[in-house]
């Protein structure tokens, strides 16, 4: 009963006026947002809006939570949603910042493919993975640019992946040159065989939600929460 005339030709009216033109040239019903167990809607008093969650998490994260759900299916929204997909583009983003600074290319055919496939986008993000963990394990220059333009070309298509690796891994806030310059005591108590105070200073960060990554090239960190 919600949706039959003049439901979708209010909806289209209303964005030419908004916008100043067509808004849209596709318009789909997706599935319902639920909530412990519940459709989210406002007689429930459940619904939670953009501002709410942005205030929880960065947008991409937000953008991901409700991609990693095909568009026709209903998706539980939880506590844990909002970490998940953030954590999941914590791995993207940390493919990328390993393999340095490269230019969006042509998506992994499986993204394109998933999409084309009714917008499949469980599907493309899962291709996305793929591409992460191929990037991960290659040992090849022009191989691994060609990885990260592929993970960068379907983060583009998908709206993911626009932010600059480290500075998405560093997180807000206003304590960086503080974590820097703990990281830096770190790595010269390691020098100094000075283990127990490295082991201190790892586990004070790990208190803070700062996750340490030690590599060939030194070590970097990134915030877990």
């Amino acid at each position: 009963a919600d949706l039959i005339f003049p439901h979708h030709e209010h909806e289209l009216a209303q964005s030419v006026c908004a916008h100043g033109g067509p808004f849209v040239r596709y318009w789909m019903h997706n599935g319902y947002l639920v909530v412990k167990g519940d459709k989210m809607s406002k007689s429930l008093g459940n619904v939670l809006t953009v501002r709410e969650l942005l205030a929880e998490a960065p947008g991409e994260a937000v953008r991901l939570a409700l991609l990693q759900a095909h568009y026709r299916a209903p998706l539980e929204f939880g506590v844990d949603t909002l970490s998940e997909a953030k954590s999941n583009l914590d791995r993207l983003y940390r493919a990328l910042r390993d393999a340095g600074a490269h230019e969006p290319g042509e998506p992994a055919p499986a993204v394109l493919e998933a999409l084309l496939d009714d917008l499949n986008t469980p599907a493309a993000i899962a291709a996305m993975h793929e591409t992460a963990t191929a990037l991960n394990r290659s040992e090849d220059a022009g191989e691994r640019a060609a990885l990260a333009g592929a993970l960068l070309g379907g983060g583009e298509l998908l709206g993911l992946l626009r932010e600059d690796p480290t500075a998405w891994l560093h997180g807000e806030g206003d304590d960086a040159e503080e974590i820097e310059a703990l990281v830096a005591e770190r790595v010269a108590a390691r020098r100094s065989r000075d283990f127990a105070r490295a082991d201190a200073i790892r586990d004070a960060l790990a208190a803070r939600g700062i996750a340490l990554e030690d590599g060939p090239e030194g070590t970097d960190w990134r915030r877990t929460a």
